[in-house]
C-alpha cells in the first residue's frame, strides 16, 4: 500500500519553500542552484518535490518558453 501524503510540509518541502519565499518565482534549476551544498538535491528530486507541493496547494507554476516557473501560493508564517 502506498504511503499517504502528509497534509503539512515535510522537512525537504520546507527547504524548497524557504527558497521560493526568499526568491519569489523560480525555475527548478534556480531552486537547485539556491540549495546549500550541504543540502544539495538532484534536479529530478527538486522537480518531484515541487510537483508534490503543487498538488498540496503550496505552489503553482506557469510556463515561460520551455521552462516552468514555480510561485509560492502560501505565504510564510
Amino acid at each position: 500500500m502506498p504511503r499517504s501524503r502528509a497534509p503539512s510540509l515535510t522537512d525537504a518541502e520546507i527547504r524548497l519553500m524557504v527558497i521560493l519565499w526568499g526568491r519569489g518565482p523560480a525555475t527548478v534549476g534556480d531552486v537547485v542552484e539556491a540549495l546549500p551544498t550541504s543540502q544539495s538535491l538532484a534536479y529530478s528530486s527538486v522537480l518531484t518535490t515541487l510537483r508534490i507541493l503543487e498538488h498540496k496547494g503550496y505552489v503553482s507554476h506557469e510556463k515561460h518558453g520551455r521552462a516552468f516557473v514555480y510561485h509560492p501560493v502560501v505565504n510564510r508564517k
